[in-house]
């Protein structure tokens, strides 16, 4: 079976039973078969249907399950293999669908009491996925064409306080964000279509604030608008921004679905700011969810131009390798050199975590958003944005931070409100 006929799906699994007997039942459940022998499942049928497991990797055993309501066989001590497996699954069984994907690769299997823990680790599709997906309209290519920015990462900010700014007040911050030449400005992802601040009269106040600024200044500010809805209003919302002359909206993943965003994809002439919030429910417990790089795959192949990945040293959970590996996923292509999406670091970004960035990731394709970092700048958003420049600029010439601030009142500024006491 040749790679354009399968796909193939890798796990990390914990189970009472043999790796072998788990993997048996996980290639019957989600393709040819049930808990009992079927009549017409006939040996032509699982020739052609039956999924197959194409290796088996033991790692080591536990003493506890993972997971609750796990099955042990009567008589067998309390072990849990661990193990990683991979299994094809055959491509005629699914079609270029990621809705039908998911039913196969992770539907009922996190419910079978054999398993005591399932991760879903990886996924190799084949290229006739592209028939129906068609990837980053922009990626990070046109998200630089079209803020203009070269030669180091896309900074931004988000609108702050995230919720509860009336339009008025709105327009003045972006006011003085899109005149200091700020290159990225997002709503938050909690700031949708609020009764008390419509997005249609939002997306007129802003667009006149960065038109007005790009008459003065040359440059013209992206802003990302939260268009999260159900289809039809989300929509409505886009037409709303690219009839303003908006050029990127933001969406956040999980609330409007793989199937939603490629279909907003279909209709949308601008950049897609994906936001991955709740992803910690499919991920922070490590025996059960998916991976980051399965999830960024299907995000971009769906359509995103831009992926949240969290930040070094950040707020939440995630660990600084985690958010190395989430940088790395979504700058490695997937089919070919132009499905790439632009990460987004965020969470306690500030000018003086840019060189450890850099240091880091050794990679400026990035968009560095900072929420504080900018809105509590002593000097005010602009020069929050001004010393993150200033922070890049340090970081990729090799100066020290103290020593290129001696010039830059903005990241003197910085350093003294925002570093280390």
């Amino acid at each position: 079976m040749s790679m354009n006929d399968q796909i193939i799906a890798t796990y990390w699994l914990e189970t009472a039973l043999s790796l072998e007997q788990a993997s048996e039942i996980i290639v019957s459940e989600q393709s040819t078969g049930t808990f009992l022998p079927l009549p017409n499942e006939t040996d032509s049928l699982k020739m052609s249907h039956r999924a197959r497991i194409i290796s088996i990797e033991q790692l080591d055993i536990s003493s506890f399950p993972s997971l609750p309501g796990a099955k042990v066989p009567p008589g067998s001590k309390s072990e849990y293999r661990r193990g990683i497996v991979k299994i094809a699954f055959p491509y005629a069984n699914i079609g270029p669908s990621i809705p039908n994907l998911l039913a196969t690769v992770a539907g009922n299997l996190f419910e079978l009491e054999e398993l005591s823990g399932l991760r879903l680790l990886d996924l190799e599709l084949p290229r006739q996925f592209l028939q129906r997906y068609e990837g980053p309209r922009f990626g990070i290519t046109g998200t630089r064409e079209l803020t203009g920015v070269h030669g180091r990462p896309i900074i931004g900010t988000i609108i702050k306080p995230n919720i509860g700014l009336t339009t008025d007040q709105l327009r003045q911050i972006v006011r003085e964000l899109a005149s200091s030449g700020i290159d990225f400005i997002k709503d938050d992802e909690v700031h949708g279509n609020p009764p008390y601040a419509p997005l249609p009269e939002r997306v007129k106040a802003v667009m006149e604030e960065i038109e007005r600024a790009a008459d003065r200044t040359g440059k013209k500010t992206m802003y990302a608008f939260n268009i999260t809805d159900d289809v039809d209003p989300m929509l409505r919302h886009l037409d709303t921004v690219v009839n303003s002359g908006g050029n990127c909206v933001m969406v956040s993943i999980n609330s409007i679905g793989f199937a939603g965003l490629a279909h907003l994809r279909k209709h949308a002439p601008v950049c897609i700011h994906g936001h991955r919030n709740q992803w910690g429910m499919l991920s922070r417990y490590p025996y059960l969810g998916m991976s980051f790089t399965v999830y960024q795959k299907l995000c971009r192949l769906a359509g995103v131009d831009h992926l949240h990945v969290n930040g070094l040293n950040n707020k939440f959970y995630e660990s600084n390798a985690s958010v190395i590996d989430s940088v790395q996923a979504c700058l490695t292509p997937i089919f070919n050199p132009t499905d790439t999406a632009l990460p987004v670091l965020s969470s306690k970004q500030w000018a003086g975590a840019a060189p450890e960035t850099y240091g880091t990731l050794r990679t400026i394709d990035l968009m560095n958003i900072a929420g504080g970092g900018i809105h509590a700048h002593p000097g005010g958003p602009g020069a929050g944005y001004r010393s993150l420049v200033q922070g890049w600029e340090a970081a990729l010439e090799g100066i020290p931070l103290e020593v290129h601030a001696a010039s830059r009142l903005e990241l003197k500024q910085a350093l003294e409100t925002f570093g280390e006491k």
